[in-house]
């Protein structure tokens, strides 16, 4: 007589395992319907209609800032095809005209943009680092705080910082506009970066502990590689920003020596709209710059937006 033998095979998968296997599978899910109605065949027209409607204006943009003044007058871009009139004169007097000098002005939105970048991403990482991976007391409330900073409305600061920096006696430099681009874009700087600190795994952490790391190794050595893709995902956000606003601009770099492209722009067609053929190339020069930064670092943007959606 035969005994059947119980199966005694031990199957050596912990909890912590088996729930990291139930993650992976929903994750496997989500992607396969993610790609499944990104892939299809009225997706990808609808993707290709909307490309097309949004790139038309900036082309006819184009075509009018290569076109004589008096054809930009008479009918519109789309004619060009039919009779081809270009000139660059138009460039050459929106840059270099007595009147506009837009040259100077786009260096001047280099020399805001640049530190207006800088600053706060630079203060962001260290207050992310801080709210993330140090245990302090009125950690959570101190960093609720600062994201409720985001619900306050720009404009209403407008006139106490204007105030303050006259207190100051800065106010006709950059630093009024550095330090007002910084304030206004740290809230959101600091949720973001915290959000991906907190999705790097903390047995890399306690590692680089274990071997007598310091927070400023651990932030350097191990966070920093890391964090290249969300860094350069808000840095293009905020280069972006700085480099199109207006508002800010005109409240405290409203003086020429230190007013971005943006304020001639506004200005460019003149006391009476005389002017107002060079407005395409104004424009068209002022928009070169931000596209040309989005496409370099196109790759880090589109990471850093994917590098959070992981979540299960």
């Amino acid at each position: 007589m035969s005994i059947p033998i119980p199966d005694t095979t031990i199957v050596d998968e912990t909890p912590e395992q088996g729930k990291g296997v139930g993650k992976l599978d929903r994750l496997d899910r989500r992607a396969g319907a993610l790609r499944r109605t990104t892939s299809s065949k009225s997706a990808s027209i609808i993707a290709i209609v909307l490309a097309v409607l949004w790139t038309i204006p900036t082309f006819g943009l184009l075509v009018t800032s290569f076109r004589p003044a008096r054809e930009i007058r008479r009918t519109g871009w789309w004619t060009a095809f039919s009779n081809p009139e270009f000139t660059l004169e138009n460039y050459s007097d929106a840059l270099y005209g007595s009147s506009t000098d837009f040259a100077s002005y786009l260096v001047n939105s280099f020399v805001i943009t640049l530190p207006a970048v800088i600053i706060p991403i630079t203060l962001a990482l260290l207050a992310a680092y801080a709210f993330a991976w140090i245990d302090f007391r009125g950690r959570n409330i101190l960093f609720v705080a600062v994201f409720a900073l985001q619900i306050v409305p720009i404009q209403v600061t407008l006139v106490p910082l204007l105030s303050q920096y006259v207190n100051w006696g800065i106010d006709g430099s950059f630093w009024p506009i550095w330090l007002s681009h910084s304030i206004f874009a740290l809230p959101l700087a600091i949720f973001l970066l915290h959000n991906f600190m907190k999705d790097i795994p903390r047995e890399l952490v306690e590692a680089a502990r274990v071997d007598g790391a310091g927070h400023v190794r651990i932030f350097f050595t191990v966070l920093m590689p890391l964090l290249v893709p969300a860094i350069a995902a808000f840095g293009i956000f905020q280069f972006l920003w700085v480099w199109n606003d207006l508002l800010v601009a005109l409240t405290f770099g409203s003086a020429r020596d230190v007013a971005p492209i943006t304020v001639r722009l506004a200005e460019l067609s003149g006391s009476r709209g005389a002017s107002w053929h060079l407005l395409p190339a104004g424009a068209f020069i002022a928009i070169i710059v931000p596209v040309i930064v989005f496409l370099a670092l196109q790759r880090y943007f589109v990471r850093g937006l994917l590098a959070g959606s992981v979540k299960g």
